[in-house]
């Protein structure tokens, strides 16, 4: 009998061990505040903009601004952190006004430039309170999708890819499905 009661403590103690990990595992997953951005922006041949890369930094906030010049030819500037939350701010304003693009339905793809900065860094650039009023804004949250081509934005919410899907799991990370192309040395 005592052997028996041993296992069933095991088996116990093995349970609320995997119950604990997966409860921590999901509140540090729930958690995810805004954090610091590296961005490369660029203009698109309409004159919008758009993100084709992302990615978190533990330093400042801060973008590579891709855009042509009067000769047609793709120019690279830097823009820090202060001129960012200078625009992003400015935006803001004006979508409180209700005279920005991201008060309405998505037209195209891309934005003006402090447009597409505040629908892609708006919790970081501005704070948790200003990023979470407009995450609650559907034209908000369609602009701030259609803006971020990044991979790293379409990772994080769960976009399908062309190789396969992003799926979430039962403890709240993501999983890449298998891809459908087969081959091999054995039947594939």
């Amino acid at each position: 009998m005592k052997h028996i009661k041993a296992v069933g403590t095991g088996i116990f103690l093995g349970t609320a061990g995997i119950t604990v990990m997966s409860v921590l595992s999901g509140c540090s997953a729930q958690k995810e505040e805004p954090q610091n951005r590296f961005l490369v922006v660029e203009q698109q041949p309409n004159g919008k903009y758009i993100v084709v890369e992302e990615m978190p930094t533990e330093g400042p906030n801060r973008a590579i601004i891709r855009e042509y010049d009067a000769n047609g030819q793709m120019t690279e500037r830097f823009m820090n952190e202060a001129e960012m939350k200078a625009l992003a701010q400015q935006e803001y304003e004006r979508m409180q006004a209700g005279q920005s693009e991201l008060n309405g339905e998505p037209q195209g793809d891309g934005m003006g430039l402090a447009g597409t900065i505040l629908a892609v860094a708006a919790g970081s650039l501005l704070g948790n309170m200003i990023g979470n009023a407009l995450m609650n804004n559907s034209n908000y949250r369609q602009h701030a999708n259609r803006v971020n081509k990044s991979a790293y934005h379409a990772n994080k919410t769960g976009k399908t890819t062309k190789t396969g899907s992003t799926k979430k799991s039962f403890f709240g990370g993501t999983k890449k499905a298998p891809s459908k192309t087969t081959s091999g040395f054995f039947g594939g």
